[in-house]
């Protein structure tokens, strides 16, 4: 993450504005990913870049917004028209949290429903358990439009979130205890394919971090088991088996390599859901 602090003439001459911060990060990657059920194996690239603004009030409350810059690329776009995505606005203090506009959204944001990053895509992403819930969208205008609380105190964390999208209503509670952390939420909606209430726990066992995962999508339940394992000082592997109703089981094995420098190679290969295998590898380097 690479910080610029703007201090103007006219943030100096307005009374009352203690700091503006403006931070810009994000990550590129590139490399290639293999779809079995397209008969093909095709060039992927994303380039994102993420811009956090900030400004405290003398009594101490954070202002701030986070808008991204994101262009995806495969074997037919390259990378063609980079999107600037939907903001999301929020007042920060202490450990209180008011957000709006393109939110994170509690089950999105809530512990344990990403608990590895496979591969260099994500490969489909089964090893999330729920499905049918807000999240903060990287392209776009940024749907859904909603509002979320977020409080946190020690070891537990709440997040409530409301939107427009399907009128729904979602939260979740965590709480960390000896090494664990545990997670339970749920979620009202117009929508009945998306998800009614989902738990997690996740914790380590010597070299290995495990996640047990559960969730009622709509009435299909999903459950998930991942790992991450150290194989050597700068590697590590993430695995993962998923179960679904009325689906094949799924699977998938990655493997991540420090470079240095914010720099690694990555690759990784899933057995999707619906049967269909997938696999990729690449560089991702953070900024």
């Amino acid at each position: 993450m690479k910080k610029v602090l703007f201090a103007t003439t006219a943030l100096v001459a307005t009374a009352g504005v203690a700091a503006a911060d403006v931070t810009f990060g994000g990550y590129g990657r590139f490399g290639i990913k293999y779809d079995e059920d397209a008969s093909s194996t095709d060039l992927t690239t994303r380039m994102r870049l993420q811009i956090d603004a900030t400004a405290e009030s003398d009594a101490g409350v954070v202002f701030g917004a986070r808008a991204r810059i994101n262009a995806d690329g495969n074997g037919v776009t390259n990378g063609a028209g980079a999107d600037f995505n939907g903001v999301r606005y929020f007042a920060r203090s202490g450990g209180f949290e008011v957000g709006v506009g393109n939110i994170f959204g509690a089950l999105e944001s809530m512990p344990g429903q990403y608990p590895i990053d496979l591969g260099l895509t994500g490969l489909g992403y089964d090893y999330t358990a729920f499905s049918g819930a807000d999240a903060y969208t990287s392209t776009g205008d940024g749907a859904p439009n909603g509002v979320e609380v977020l409080y946190s105190a020690g070891d537990l964390s709440v997040h409530v979130s409301a939107s427009d999208m399907n009128d729904r209503i979602a939260g979740y509670v965590a709480y960390t205890w000896s090494g664990w952390t545990f997670a339970v939420g749920g979620q009202d909606s117009d929508d009945a394919t998306d998800n009614d209430w989902t738990a997690t726990a996740g914790g380590s066992f010597g070299i290995a971090d495990v996640t047990l995962a559960y969730a009622d999508n709509g009435g299909t339940d999903r459950v998930v088991l991942a790992g991450r394992f150290d194989v050597g000082a700068a590697t590590d592997i993430e695995v993962y088996v998923a179960d679904q109703d009325g689906s094949d089981t799924g699977y998938g094995i990655d493997f991540n390599h420090d470079l240095g420098g914010g720099t690694s190679l990555r690759g990784g290969v899933a057995k999707r859901f619906d049967g269909n295998t997938q696999a990729d590898m690449g560089v991702r380097f953070n900024f």
